[in-house]
């Protein structure tokens, strides 16, 4: 007993309070229950940035002399979201073993939303449902009190942004495919930020799910001593629930989320940033879509490479980026991998000419299996350049990397690439990238090709087709490695006659 306590303690806080919020879930779905937990979690941060000002106005050091702690103008100052006191962790907290607490929460939310207008229609209204019992909720909010401790405001976002991000990949793994509807998983994110590296500018999403590119995007300026405020995010949604996470999974990083915008049209439809032309586009858009509404865009302006199949939105998701690339920006964006070969309804000829641009596409990644949770459809990322003019080390080729054989499984039909593989990928795109750390070929894994070698290959844009094996598989052996498995098969199957045979012996002398 005592090893299983050692365990739980060294477990990382996120997943202690996974577990126990699972617990509480009971026979709620995943889906709804997302809701609840995370919207907890919210308002967790925003009251504890709250109290955390409250306690500064209070004192009345300096500029903040005779300032009034009640003044929903003084936090608007700050950027900090005023609390009205019906709406403050405390408040609740007394309130979480009442069996009305459910109303409580969800008057608590809607009172921040008249507080502040920019979350108006964002927060969740559903803790006072009959299929959520009081006790469960009390329960919640000791859990999620336990977050955080502590008073600095930086600390409280940072372990509750942490938490919240957490919680969105475990929701997501929970709902399975519909999971993959709100969330790219963390791996993939990690992998294009780094390949992109957008250190300041620009930073546009389309189809932006819970916001999880925008997040990575600022993690990375941290992380590399940059500044924050040096990027700035542009983003669209056209499921409004979906919205709700992004903004709050945004405001709970103090994020500005001002630009990411939400109508159920979406964004071929009622493009909500016409004029954007963005210098780092990240973005994972739903594969193989039929529903798009290409039948009445068949003349937008978007599409400079050819009119995309009214059946599928693939190169209508792709154009829609290059649409949206400043002169000198680059993308990095999720395709299904059919559309690296695909010839139907035109595909072909409109990847052609995007080939045929000479200084647009930068570099194909194919990924392994069963990295997304949605779908088993494979995939490949699409790396464009609009920088590549004369004088770029790398006018003229392609780099295709086979990542294939990377990453590991997570559980039975999850799959996530490692930091290591992420590094490998990342490494060798910015060596042929500037040319600067001794790039080179690897059979089986990476070439750089010229255009007239695509061409040659029709258009073809599969990695396998132009890295080829590893060296280790040029030799191999088909009639050897045949025999090599016949023995141990037959080998096997002699263990188990065996085997049989004792037991049929024991349970004679058994019987007799």
């Amino acid at each position: 007993m005592g090893k299983v306590e050692k365990d739980s303690k060294e477990e990382p806080l996120e997943k202690q309070l996974w577990k126990a919020a699972d617990k509480l879930r009971k026979n709620i779905d995943a889906a709804e229950y997302k809701h609840v937990v995370l919207g907890l979690i919210f308002l967790k941060y925003i009251s504890d940035s709250f109290e955390e000002m409250y306690t500064r106005l209070q004192i009345g050091e300096g500029e903040m002399a005779g300032a009034d702690p009640e003044d929903s103008d003084e936090y608007k100052a700050e950027n900090i979201f005023f609390v009205p006191p019906e709406a403050r962790w405390p408040y609740l907290v007394a309130r979480a073993k009442h069996h009305d607490i459910g109303g409580h929460v969800d008057a608590a939310m809607d009172t921040i939303e008249k507080e502040n207008p920019i979350l108006k229609g964002v927060l969740p209204k559903v803790f006072a449902r009959q299929n959520l019992d009081p006790a469960s909720l009390g329960g919640l909010i000791d859990l999620v009190g336990n977050i955080a401790l502590g008073d600095a405001k930086a600390r409280s976002a940072d372990v509750l942004g942490h938490v919240f991000e957490y919680f969105l990949g475990e929701f997501a793994l929970a709902e399975g495919k519909q999971g993959g509807q709100f969330y790219t998983p963390r791996s993939i994110v990690e992998l294009l930020v780094a390949m992109l590296e957008p250190y300041r500018g620009r930073v546009f999403d389309p189809c932006c799910g819970s916001g999880g590119m925008f997040v990575q995007s600022e993690k990375f300026v941290e992380e590399h001593q940059g500044r924050v405020n040096d990027i700035s995010i542009y983003g669209q949604e056209s499921n409004q629930t979906t919205w709700r996470l992004a903004k709050m999974n945004l405001a709970i990083r103090g994020i500005d989320a001002s630009q990411v915008k939400w109508n159920n049209e979406g964004s071929f439809l009622n493009d909500a940033h016409k004029d954007l032309k963005a210098d780092f586009i990240i973005a994972n858009p739903p594969f193989n879509v039929s529903d798009w509404s290409g039948e009445l865009l068949r003349n937008d302006g978007r599409w400079k490479y050819g009119a995309p199949p009214a059946g599928n939105a693939n190169f209508a998701w792709l154009q829609h980026f290059i649409y949206h690339l400043a002169p000198n920006g680059r993308a990095g964006v999720v395709l299904a991998k059919g559309a690296l070969t695909s010839k139907t309804s035109g595909e072909g000829e409109i990847r052609k000419a995007l080939i045929a641009d000479g200084n647009l596409i930068d570099c194909i990644v194919n990924l392994p299996a069963k990295l997304f949770l949605n779908t088993q459809i494979p995939a490949a990322l699409w790396f464009m350049n609009r920088a590549r003019t004369n004088g770029h080390p790398r006018k003229g080729e392609i780099l295709f990397i086979d990542a294939r054989n990377l990453g590991h499984l997570i559980n039975r039909r999850t799959r996530e690439l490692s930091h290591e593989d992420i590094q490998q990928i990342v490494d060798t795109y910015h060596a042929w990238r500037t040319g600067e750390d001794g790039y080179q070929d690897v059979k089986g894994f990476c070439a750089s090709v010229s255009l007239e070698r695509v061409a040659e290959l029709d258009y073809v844009l599969t990695p396998g087709r132009y890295v080829g094996l590893p060296d280790e598989e040029d030799d191999f052996n088909f009639v050897e490695r045949f025999a090599q498995l016949k023995a141990e098969f037959e080998a096997q199957l002699l263990e188990e006659v065996k085997l049989n045979q004792a037991i049929a012996e024991n349970l004679a002398r058994v019987k007799a």
